[in-house]
């Protein structure tokens, strides 16, 4: 017989119709459980227990600020306030309102958790502890960014009182767009209401369960439907909302129990320790960053207010998360900190010493990767890293530029030579035609130099640490084979504002849930930045099992911000040439002034215009992507630099060349001279006034206009000279001549190349000596406007199909200004729908360098009134020329780049960033163009093209609209690019001579040598010569100079740095960009009393040696500590 023991529990029939689901409709149903239709009965009915307003609880008191200043809390304390109260509107845009905050909290809410003072003005705002000290940020509305809650201490709550102080700023956090587009030009007329002043007592255990069914929600959407894990959340969440029962207080507290049926049991208790279990290496590693355009769809002064209001909620955050940390960047940013919000920084300070508040980036401002140039990006790093090391007592370890458009193969040796060796970034995840292929690689520039480099595979600077973000750090990982980390940066930004406390909540889930089920990556908190890279290069054995990517990091995106608004363009070449050449004068001043002179080397002043111009590198400034209050703002710094610079080259020169005066005062001094800012040898033609007391110049020049009202002087240096001097014809020389037949054929000649003008085109470039014709039979040149629509970024974008619409513009008007001999030019106009375009091309009597062989140059000046809208204004020649690759100068050495379209990484590359030069070779022959003030260019097949204006409306609505002068050149050039002399043409083309005149025969007595100079290699450069950093420190005794060279052509190359014998050399070193000794140098003596030191250089490899000169004088000045006092153009009693 049978005796096994049947369980009676499964019951034998069943008449019921089963459990089946429709996953679908399950899920959907989640997005009903919160807000929507049914907030009245769902979980945002119990969300708040109580909420007060009205005088009796709430006390407020308002002063608006004048106009559009900015006071500082003391001063806005001083003010008289009036009454206030919810509903009341105040602006216009950018206006900033200060209110006195006074709450009364009943007796019996002391027996809640928590109360808060939530304040929603519907724009950002700040809260101030009464005595000052910044608190948080707020911000308004109803976005995913909305922060308006403010704790009220547990002491205040049991006082029934208590008090702050609240800055308004009628912004939002991106801006006042005004038709609600992101990126459309200002409301400059917008209010904000007074949405909510109220206290309130949050249902804590309700704002948990939210976070709790949020997550569940999240996983349920995130995870593929097969999964154990989201079948699970998606049960959980549903049991939840099944459960639920408005009303019932307790009933939350059961409906959290269920959640632990996907976050583990007793998960909450554990708090942050919630990361130490489960696996002990996470597969995504979470920062909090706080990304903040320093300037974009608001100005500099705003950003002031976003960063105070940003870092202090972070702070805030760090108290109640021990496992917040938070990443930051951008010097500038700090400094503005220190000088307008000192309590605020103390605070800072603190939590950068316990390890919570992580320096990263190492520069000044987050800049523009492409259009700076290499000293540039020098002084980023050296004046971003001298600045945290001053303040902070350490350095970066990780340059971080996560939103710039492109970056220089130039960066992986700067990063090198600034202390670091990791690299975040993120914005190529933007490309509009290829994936980039590599998440974490080593990134190797054109000198060979790598850093290890990490591109978020969650493909955001500004995840909000959802579930989504979590997982994608590992399904679009595209290296996990060699790295299967990745590095989750989380936290609002671009108009800041950071982490919020549901992101740090949602992580804690993330990680709990993860802790017990594995199809959710593992996410960890408390580290830093570094330490992942850490482990990522411990791990791939110093980056050997990791891929290479070599050269520049192209964006396929964002092309036309190389071309918009280009004044700005132009103010930052400009300043770096003037900032150089100020550095380069006043370090040879110190040297070579007349013993016991007083002057003394301008650091402070240097320093301030260096600080400008950097700062107007960020990548929303230089680029052009910005509103037109931020180019109000940045033409001014720029006519800042220019005035301090051109009085301190003044300051200099009055020693260096004593009596002298500029070229066009009124001196009655005969003589010319001019300073040469250049190490080369060279010739320039120099216009010079004839009028009234000028009249004195005229036997110094070699060609006078018809009018007499001026002429053209041939000045002269040799490559070691400081003094440039005047010159008649020389033997060299290949006088200039212009030809016409009177009506529209015109002919700019001299005996090296010549150029045509017939009909309106440039027809013929032809290389005389050679007898080549350089423009293809049928074909011409000269300037096309396109049409310019992008799909959607208008001042960033230029689109590929914007070459399908050409339109070839003819010179009309065409007349002869100059007939030589030493400068033959033509003068033409175009007109164009509301624009007018006038043009000088004119040819001269020199070749571009002194280099054997080397050919002249045509000259462009362009004078344009330019009104145009939504435009692109080219300039082209088509060559006899075949190469699959074009030249471009990049940072320190040079880039090239495909003419073709064989690839559609080919093809993306239809417009792209150049610095002084393109060129299109081919072996036995090129022809460059030179630009000094433009950064756009392209080479389609044989056409070259650089580009001249765009017209964008949004999200400056005037962008480049008015008049604009710039200059650019058609060199042909003997030779492929690296046989030629082209990099010297547009070194020496940005360079113009510093012209003066002297009494007569006080040149005889200028200082006429170099104390240092280049003997060898033509391939190296000198670019730099300043005084060093330290000289300024209290403790220094030493005076040094830095000298900067690099090699420019991509081979190695020796040579002698000669010292001159007057030059008392006691040490030399060889140091990195920061000014940090690397190593002693050997220094050889000749028998003339001079030193020689030899010096070896790799392809485009950037040296920096510093000369030990002799004690400190006692005229040289230290620099002037001003922590306590802005003395940026930006002060916070200042209208923007």
């Amino acid at each position: 017989m049978c005796s096994h023991n049947h369980n009676q529990a499964y019951p034998e029939l069943n008449y019921g119709s089963g459990a089946k689901w429709i996953k679908s409709l399950t899920q959907n149903r989640l997005s009903t459980f919160l807000g929507g239709h049914f907030e009245g009965v769902n979980l945002s009915s119990v969300l708040y227990t109580h909420r007060a307003d009205g005088a009796n609880f709430v006390d407020l008191q308002v002063w608006s600020a004048p106009g559009l200043t900015k006071p500082s809390f003391r001063e806005a304390m001083k003010q008289e306030f009036k009454p206030a109260k919810k509903g009341d509107s105040f602006g216009p845009s950018w206006t900033n309102h200060w209110w006195k905050v006074t709450l009364k909290i009943p007796s019996y809410w002391q027996q809640y958790e928590r109360v808060q003072f939530e304040f929603d003005p519907d724009c950002e705002a700040m809260i101030f502890s009464t005595d000052g000290v910044p608190l948080q940020g707020i911000t308004g509305g109803y976005g995913g960014d909305r922060r308006v809650e403010h704790i009220i201490p547990p002491q205040a709550v049991r006082d029934g009182h208590y008090a702050v102080v609240i800055e308004s700023s009628c912004n939002g956090m991106f801006g006042v767009p005004w038709n609600g587009d992101t990126i459309a030009p200002p409301d400059m007329n917008r209010y904000f209401s007074l949405a909510s002043a109220d206290l309130v007592v949050p249902n804590q255990d309700a704002w948990h369960l939210m976070w709790d069914f949020g997550t569940l929600r999240e996983i349920a959407d995130t995870l593929p439907g097969n999964t154990v894990l989201q079948n699970k959340a998606l049960v959980t969440a549903n049991k939840i909302m099944n459960a639920f029962k408005s009303g019932d207080p307790e009933n939350v507290n059961r409906m959290r129990g269920i959640a632990e049926d996907v976050f583990g049991k007793g998960w909450q208790a554990k708090g942050d320790k919630i990361y130490n279990e489960g696996p002990k290496s996470a597969q995504v590693v979470g920062i909090s960053y706080c990304h903040i355009d320093t300037a974009w769809l608001w100005p500099y002064s705003v950003t002031q207010q976003k960063t105070a209001r940003s870092w202090s909620t972070q702070i805030d955050l760090m108290e109640r998360y021990p496992e917040h940390r938070f990443a930051c960047s951008q010097a500038q940013q700090f400094k503005w900190l220190e000088e307008q919000y000192p309590p605020l920084f103390e605070r800072i300070k603190k939590k950068v010493a316990s390890g919570q508040f992580h320096l990263i980036g190492g520069s000044w401002v987050e800049n523009d990767g492409n259009m700076p140039s290499g000293e540039a990006l020098v002084r980023q790093f050296l004046y971003g890293q001298r600045y945290f090391e001053s303040r902070f007592g350490k350095r970066c370890d990780t340059a971080w530029l996560p939103d710039s458009f492109g970056l220089t193969a130039a960066y992986p040796q700067l990063i090198r030579e600034a202390g670091m060796k990791y690299f975040f970034t993120q914005k190529l995840s933007w490309n509009n035609i290829n994936r980039f292929p590599h998440s974490t690689f080593n990134w190797v520039g054109i000198d060979g130099s790598q850093v290890l480099c990490h591109m978020t595979p969650v493909d955001t600077y500004t995840a909000q640490a959802t579930v989504g973000d979590v997982n994608k750090g590992v399904t679009n990982h595209k290296n996990l084979e060699s790295s299967a980390t990745a590095l989750l940066v989380f936290g609002n930004g671009d108009g800041g504002g950071g982490a919020l406390a549901k992101m740090l909540e949602n992580l804690r889930r993330i990680r709990a849930a993860s802790n017990e089920y594995r199809e959710l990556p593992s996410v960890s908190m408390g580290s830093s930045v570094e330490e992942f890279f850490e482990d990522i290069e411990k791990e791939s054995k110093e980056g050997t099992t990791l891929p290479v990517w070599k050269g520049e990091l192209y964006l396929e995106f964002h092309r036309g911000t190389y071309t918009s608004h280009g004044s700005i363009k132009k103010g930052n070449r400009k300043s770096e040439i003037l900032l150089r050449d100020v550095e380069r004068v006043a370090t040879l001043t110190t040297l070579l002034k007349p013993k016991g002179h007083s002057y003394v080397y301008p650091k402070q002043d240097i320093d301030e215009c260096w600080e400008k111009v950097l700062l107007n590198q960020f990548h929303d400034v230089l680029p052009g992507s910005a509103i037109g209050m931020v180019y109000d703002d940045a033409e001014k710094l720029y006519a800042e630099v220019r005035e301090a610079c051109t009085g301190l080259l003044e300051d200099a020169f009055n020693v260096l060349f004593p009596q002298s005066s500029p070229l066009m005062s009124s001196s009655k001094s005969e003589t010319m001279v001019a300073f040469n800012p250049t190490s080369f040898e060279r010739h320039d033609v120099v216009k010079v006034p004839l009028s009234g007391n000028a009249a004195r110049l005229k036997a110094q020049v070699v060609q006078a206009s018809a009018d007499g009202k001026y002429g053209y002087a041939l000045m002269h240096s040799r490559g070691n000279e400081v003094v440039a001097q005047p010159t008649g014809l020389f033997a060299n020389c290949v006088p200039a001549s212009v030809y016409t037949n009177g009506a529209d054929h015109f002919v700019l000649r001299n005996g090296k190349v010549q150029l045509t003008i017939s009909e309106g085109k440039i027809r013929s470039l032809i290389d005389v000596k050679l007898g080549r014709e350089l423009i293809p039979k049928g074909r011409s040149g000269g300037l096309v406007i396109f049409e310019d629509r992008p799909n959607y970024w208008d001042a960033w974008d230029v689109e590929i199909h914007h070459l399908e619409t050409s339109t070839p513009l003819s010179f009309s008007q065409v007349r002869v200004v100059a007939a030589g001999p030493l400068r033959a030019a033509v003068q033409t106009k175009v007109k164009y729908g509301k624009s007018t375009i006038d043009i000088t091309i004119s040819l001269d009597a020199i070749t571009a360098t002194v280099k054997s062989g080397s050919r002249s140059f045509f000259n462009f000046d362009a004078v344009v009134d330019w009104h145009e809208r939504h435009k692109f204004l080219k300039f082209e020649l088509p060559l006899d020329i075949n190469s699959n690759y074009a030249t471009y100068e990049s940072q320190f050495g040079f880039v090239q780049r495909p003419t073709h379209k064989n690839t559609t990484l080919d093809a993306a590359q239809f417009e792209v960033c150049g610095h002084k030069f393109a060129d299109l070779s081919e072996y036995g022959y090129g022809v460059a163009f030179l630009s000094e003030s433009k950064y756009g260019f392209a080479c389609e097949g044989n056409v070259l093209r650089i580009s001249l204006l765009r017209a964008a409306t949004a999200p400056d609505a005037e962008q480049d609209q008015g008049r604009h002068e710039f200059s650019w050149a058609v060199m042909p050039h003997v030779g492929s690019f690296l046989e030629s002399d082209v990099p010297m043409a547009g070194f020496i083309y940005n360079s113009p001579l510093h012209v003066r005149t002297v009494p007569g025969q006080s040149e005889s007595r200028l200082s006429p040598t170099l104390p240092f100079w280049l003997e060898g290699a033509p391939n190296v450069i000198l670019e730099t010569v300043k005084r060093g950093e330290d000289d300024f420190e209290a403790k220094s005794s030493d005076t040094t100079v830095i000298l900067r060279m690099y090699e420019a052509f991509g081979g190695h190359g020796s040579v002698k740095l000669r010292l001159g014998r007057h030059l008392a050399v006691k040490r030399v070193y060889l140091t990195n960009i920061l000014e940090d000794t690397k190593g002693e140098l050997g220094l050889v003596r000749t028998a003339d009393g001079s030193s020689t030191l030899k010096l070896e250089f790799r392809g485009f490899e950037v040296k920096t040696v510093k000369l030990v000169v002799g004690t400190k004088e006692s005229d040289i000045a230290p620099t002037i500590d001003t922590h306590s006092r802005s003395d940026s153009w930006v002060t916070v009693d200042e209208e923007l």
